[in-house]
């Protein structure tokens, strides 16, 4: 008999969704945390019968008129290959709380083992990176360096020699280091002709995710008291995840940010984590920032992307006219 329950028990639902390689940080309870301070509604939910399971949490954002719509960033997880055959029991039972929430149409990006055959899915454009590039940790220092390109090995040599040093962000440093890295992220983002959330969402989720440094780290490479590069680094799971990252357009010689990727991995090994997660590539839409990612070593890892599940089609069919116009 299939059962679906929520979850309001955070170190159960971590323990299940760490299970799985490349932990997912987007299905942890912590992101959940961080959406409800966004003012979201967040539910977690497993779905079970006998030996087949799967995992999912929903994020409740808002749209126009009082509607909303559910979104499962990098979820259902599938602990097993025939967890999928749950889904369509779980689409049922979701109109259900759908209809409750004013909920129109059901947004996730399923991992693993999902049959695309079924149930009237509508594929929509990616929310997160369709491929990112992973580092497998289990090498030793020495080995990690020589799968490197040549010339990122020169360059994290380079910013030692220097003088570039690297460190986090503390509870007595943490509003002005968050400030470091707002500026850094707008020079980047008017550099690379890439869009970023608001600052506050940047703001927030480095204190409230990163107050005890266990899960989030928001780390800077700083030389003669300038900072020349920052990354919000994430930690869960068997992974640590590079999620955000901004650098000056200033001492662009230095090499600061292959430096503070460098001593990134190295503290993640340290810490006895499997792989590192550099997060988004994509030859076209970001060539130098791929580039970057990729001379690192490790390999290329591809999901199977995002999906809507609609609930009220003359309502979806509306927001999508109005996605379009807009």
């Amino acid at each position: 008999m299939i059962r679906i329950r929520e979850i309001k028990n955070r170190d159960y639902w971590n323990k299940i969704v760490s299970c799985q390689k490349f932990t997912q940080f987007l299905q942890s309870f912590e992101w959940g945390d961080f959406q409800k301070a966004l003012n979201r509604k967040v539910l977690h939910f497993f779905v079970e019968d006998k030996d087949k399971l799967f995992l999912v949490s929903l994020i409740k954002h808002p749209l126009l008129f009082g509607f909303s719509y559910f979104y499962s960033p990098r979820g259902p997880i599938f602990l097993n290959p025939e967890s999928g055959k749950l889904l369509p029991n779980f689409f049922s039972q979701i109109k259900k709380i759908a209809k409750k929430e004013k909920v129109i149409f059901w947004r996730f990006e399923p991992v693993n083992l999902l049959n695309l055959k079924f149930g009237k899915l509508i594929k929509v454009k990616d929310v997160q990176p369709a491929k990112t590039w992973i580092l497998n940790l289990d090498k030793n220092e020495d080995e990690l360096l020589k799968k490197m390109h040549y010339k990122t090995r020169y360059n994290i040599r380079l910013a030692m020699r220097r003088g570039v040093k690297i460190r986090c962000a503390n509870k007595q440093t943490i509003n002005k280091d968050i400030g470091f890295f707002l500026e850094l992220l707008h020079q980047t983002k008017k550099r690379n002709k890439f869009k970023s959330h608001p600052n506050n969402y940047y703001s927030l989720m480095v204190k409230k995710l990163g107050e005890d440094g266990k899960f989030l780290k928001l780390c800077l490479a700083e030389y003669k008291n300038k900072i020349l590069a920052a990354n919000i680094i994430i930690f869960f799971g068997d992974t640590v995840t590079y999620l955000h990252g901004a650098s000056s357009n200033e001492f662009r010689n230095l090499m600061a940010p292959h430096l503070l990727q460098w001593k990134t991995i190295q503290e993640a090994k340290k810490l006895g984590y499997k792989y590192y997660d550099f997060w988004g590539i994509d030859e076209k839409k970001w060539p130098g920032i791929t580039r970057f990612k990729k001379s690192f070593g490790g390999q290329e890892i591809n999901y199977l992307g995002t999906f809507d599940f609609v609930f009220n089609k003359p309502l979806y069919n509306f927001y999508r006219l109005a996605k379009k116009i807009k």
